[in-house]
């Protein structure tokens, strides 16, 4: 008969670890609204970078779009996941660095909330993994994307226009 031996402190910590990191990519991603605490929003904040300047981001970088002649619908979503409030949140929360002036919502025809900033629409782009990571600012069949820029940097290398139509693209942002 085998016996249950009991865990040692190492292993209990690293089974906590491993539990509460399942926990958090479960309940955090691109289009995150979770804030910390007990009030669920999205908060959009400023953040310095050294190819564009300051940026927006909620979470994950935030772009907004020039659209084409196709609509942005399921299959453009999936890219372009919209900033979206979680149910029963009002307004998005001004972060540091960032004009709640500028900030507002729209509702869509869903009864969904999507978050503004100077009255244009925002969105993560599902191939940027962390947030500042912008490879979005891209061209392609819904239109033209761009990353939020508030102020450029004297140093920024990037271009005011998108350059690509590939989904890892690079190019400029848009300034507010």
């Amino acid at each position: 008969m085998i016996q249950a031996r009991p865990m040692s402190g190492r292993n209990r910590v690293a089974q906590a670890v491993t539990a509460a990191l399942a926990t958090s990519v479960l309940t955090v991603g691109v289009g995150a609204s979770v804030a910390m605490g007990s009030t669920k929003t999205v908060v959009v904040s400023a953040r310095k970078t050294s190819n564009y300047g300051t940026i927006l981001v909620a979470g994950h970088t935030v772009y907004t779009l020039s659209p084409s002649r196709t609509p942005c619908r399921a299959a453009c979503l999936a890219y372009w996941p919209r900033v979206l409030l979680p149910k029963g949140a009002k307004r998005a929360v001004a972060g540091p660095g960032v004009i709640a002036a500028k900030l507002g919502t729209h509702r869509l025809a869903n009864g969904r909330v999507q978050v503004t900033y100077g009255g244009r629409a925002l969105y993560y782009f599902s191939l940027d993994k962390t947030a500042g990571q912008v490879r979005g600012n891209i061209t392609d069949t819904w239109g033209s994307w761009k990353v939020v820029v508030t102020k450029k940097s004297a140093g920024s290398t990037k271009s005011t226009s998108p350059t690509t139509t590939s989904p890892a693209g690079g190019g400029g942002g848009i300034g507010f």
